[in-house]
């Protein structure tokens, strides 16, 4: 191995503790994450749910998350990143026992946006860069892009199952386990004193310049549509799921289980092509592009169960190939001096998305049914697919 290839490698430190940031990550990501299968089923039978509150109580949470974000960031520069993250845990737990204690639908509102006011995700980024060099921040960055892709499938199967025995308070119980056990790792993995670099922090100087860098804005705007198209999806995938199959509920794990295991294998090649055959844009390209295929079939064939069933796989393959791929081009866009604050809107875009896709979602689906929030998430990737064309001829 060469002096170069070593230089780029993670060190047994830096390894560990990006494993171990990326562990947090996904202490918190799951409990997001295994509601949405169940979301819809079970909170309709809370006092005062419909279409529209059952939309906003799954997005809210991405409203506190994102207006949040850049000021975690700005404070964990000047209080410390264990501090924050203690304390966005900590919030994270109490919103998780106010939700899993809810029997209205408000209640349940006001326990998801407790939970989403712990916004962490721009301080843990921000902390994966404190302990990884330049050379090797990329791959550090992959692992917990491949972390998150991983939470998810994990979530989804893991979510229906616990709804099966506890419902969705049980769910919410679990959460607020899983927000300790991030408070025990943080406590011990992130340091009390950071050693800064260039580019760690969130600047506030440099907020203009990067969100109007056509470049960044495009990485913004695809997290956002990525996980607003997420956010609506399923609050109208468990009722066509329920027609087409029988499944309801905590019974959803049998579609999700075969389905996220293919989707799982069908991305390995994805990333590998992205990453060591230079075709990031590309594979992003096709990503899109078969998000949309996936609502198309939805939209079309969407009284076929094998055809849900299909349209499931092709949709979770571009998810999961997408939440690995781009917090890695993110690093490798957002200039040096700049990283932390590129991290912070980064972020807040994809927790925006959740509100907007929830939101809107609800409303589609409250005054259209499931084929309106079909209709709606297939719009925004027309948008989604728009944009990255004309970044792409731009760069040509």
């Amino acid at each position: 191995m060469s002096r170069k290839e070593s230089d780029a490698n993670l060190t047994q430190s830096e390894f560990r503790s990006t494993v171990s940031i990326a562990a947090i990550y996904m202490s918190r990501l799951m409990g997001l994450f295994m509601i949405y299968p169940v979301f819809a089923h079970y909170a309709g039978n809370l006092t005062g749910a419909t279409a529209l509150t059952i939309g906003f109580a799954l997005g809210v949470y991405g409203l506190t998350q994102g207006l949040l974000q850049i000021p975690f960031g700005l404070l964990s520069d000047r209080l410390g990143r264990r501090t924050m993250v203690v304390l966005g845990l900590v919030l994270f737990f109490l919103g998780s026992i106010v939700a899993a204690l809810s029997h209205t639908i408000w209640m349940l509102i006001a326990g998801r946006a407790l939970q989403g006011a712990g916004a962490i995700g721009s301080v843990l980024l921000a902390s994966v860069a404190d302990v990884t060099r330049d050379k090797t921040r990329s791959r550090a960055m992959a692992i917990v892009g491949v972390s998150i892709g991983f939470s998810f499938m994990v979530a989804v199967i893991l979510g229906p199952l616990v709804a099966m025995f506890a419902g969705l308070s049980g769910i919410f119980w679990l959460t607020a386990l899983f927000a300790i056990v991030g408070i025990v790792i943080a406590s011990v993995v992130i340091p009390t004193r950071e050693r800064h670099a260039d580019g760690i922090g969130i600047a506030r100087a440099s907020l203009r310049e990067l969100m109007t860098d056509p470049r960044l804005l495009e990485l913004d705007f695809a997290i956002f549509v990525l996980h607003a198209t997420m956010t609506a999806l399923f609050l109208a995938v468990p009722l066509i799921v329920s027609q087409t199959m029988g499944l309801h509920g905590g019974s959803s794990w049998i579609l999700y289980l075969p389905v996220l295991v293919l989707a799982a294998g069908l991305m390995v090649p994805f990333v590998i092509i992205a990453e060591k055959h230079g075709r990031m844009n590309q594979i992003r390209l096709l990503a899109v592009l078969m998000i949309g295929l996936s609502e198309f079939i939805l939209l079309v064939l969407g009284g076929s169960a094998i055809a849900v069933a299909v349209a499931l796989v092709i949709y979770f393959t571009a998810f999961t190939v997408l939440e690995a791929l781009l917090p890695s081009a993110l690093t490798k866009t957002a200039p040096a001096s700049a990283k932390g604050t590129a991290s912070g809107i980064y972020s807040s875009s994809q927790f925006i998305g959740i509100f907007f896709g929830g939101t809107i979602g609800g409303l589609a689906m409250q005054y259209g049914g499931a084929p309106a929030v079909f209709a709606f998430v297939l719009a925004l990737t027309a948008l989604w697919v728009l944009s990255q064309m004309i970044r792409q001829r731009s760069d040509a």
